[in-house]
């Protein structure tokens, strides 16, 4: 089994692949997996040229550790291409963005990660780049964006609106544009969409959100169609030092080993929760692809296996919501996603969301038994709402 064959290629499904992929071989008295390998250099050869051969590994930050190779070759695998992974999602985008020539333009969503925006908004003040944002949920403004542009970047669904993309029309509109097409898949994970079999150049993921689901660790993944892509960006990691570490990245490919199962109860939760709440009378929206009357379900429906755990539902107004988050006590008011535990956050609250409707609260749905995750939302909903409470 080579490093980046796709699960599909050795038969494997992909719950399966993110349990054996990236494993040592199978060895007697060998560990059973790959361990953390704390070493930033390596005993010299004299035969080759350090980088030159598989054998020739010299200095970490150029020719990477074991473990991180192994990361790599899971992810790959679950994802169906090459693989290369950063120190956090945000340098995985970056390397991405650095594709783009000096003066070029890049084509974006306009409801993303707000890191991401951030970092467009500061290419394009400091003439980097130029920046359309577009809705994704409009093919056609996409296919007029795109024409000329250098890169199109995707998110689906998307954070914290989760909007559903027509990837295959969108990736397709890319690719017959010229332009470079990038996905991150963080909310679906690879199980549940695999955008480069839908047309995609790129993947990324923010392997702190689902991937490593302890909320304990920072690491980010690229994944490339093509494996001259994939060794440009791993060049491109190598000399902005965006390299992972040895402890996160045994950290992320320990969490990869439990994703499919983590994934199945957080999924079932946020769709009960989100049936719940679209029946709650404080409740004025549920944006969730899993319910029937979500404008992104017919194409949810169409290219993932599943609506995926990230719901988010709006009350009244912002201090409404602020109430909400302070009466919980089994879901976490906190930033960030994907974790065992379940997690909820006000996403207007931060600089550049100012699109978000003020009283959204996007919900993380975790682990826990669905009964204690309904009557804690239950009991904070009615605590934010209650008369006597300040407008």
């Amino acid at each position: 089994m080579t490093p980046d064959q796709s699960a599909a290629a050795v038969g494997l499904r992909p719950e399966t692949a993110v349990i054996c992929a990236g494993r040592p071989g199978h060895t007697a008295s060998e560990p059973l997996n790959t361990p953390i390998v704390l070493a930033s250099n390596f005993h010299a050869g004299t035969s080759a040229a350090p980088g030159t051969g598989q054998d020739s590994r010299a200095y970490s930050r150029a020719d990477a550790t074991p473990t991180w190779e192994a990361l790599e070759t899971a992810v790959g695998q679950v994802e169906g291409g090459h693989a290369v992974a950063f120190a956090s999602g945000m340098a995985a985008i970056a390397a991405v963005l650095d594709l783009v020539p000096v003066g070029g333009r890049i084509v974006a969503p306009q409801d993303c990660y707000f890191g991401v925006g951030e970092l467009l908004a500061d290419g394009q003040q400091h003439g980097r780049w130029a920046v359309d944002r577009v809705d994704l949920t409009d093919v056609a403004s996409v296919q007029a964006a795109v024409t000329g542009a250098d890169l199109l970047w995707l998110e689906t669904p998307s954070n914290p609106l989760i909007e559903v993309a027509d990837l295959p029309a969108l990736c397709s509109a890319g690719r017959a544009a010229g332009a470079i097409t990038g996905v991150d898949n963080t909310f679906a994970t690879p199980l549940l969409q695999q955008p480069l079999a839908l047309g995609a150049d790129l993947v990324v993921h923010s392997a702190t959100k689902f991937i490593g689901g302890h909320s304990d660790l920072l690491s980010g993944i690229t994944i490339a169609r093509e494996q001259a892509l994939a060794g440009w960006l791993r060049h491109r990691r190598g000399l902005s030092g965006a390299t992972p570490g040895a402890l996160e990245a045994f950290l992320a490919l320990r969490g990869l080993r439990t994703l499919a199962l983590r994934l199945d109860r957080g999924q079932a939760n946020a769709g009960e929760l989100a049936r719940r709440l679209d029946e709650h009378p404080a409740v004025s929206r549920v944006r969730y692809p899993g319910l029937p009357g979500d404008p992104g379900h017919r194409t949810a429906a169409t290219q993932m296996t599943g609506f995926g755990a990230v719901p988010a539902f709006e009350v009244a107004d912002a201090p409404t919501a602020d109430r909400l988050c302070d009466a919980l006590h089994v879901i976490v008011h906190a930033t960030s996603l994907g974790g065992v535990e379940s997690t909820i956050e006000r996403r207007s609250k931060l600089a550049g969301q100012e699109h978000v409707p003020p009283g959204l609260l996007r919900l993380s749905a975790g682990c826990e038994h669905i009964d204690d995750l309904w009557n804690d939302l239950d009991y904070a909903l009615s605590q934010a709402t209650r008369p006597g409470n300040p407008a």
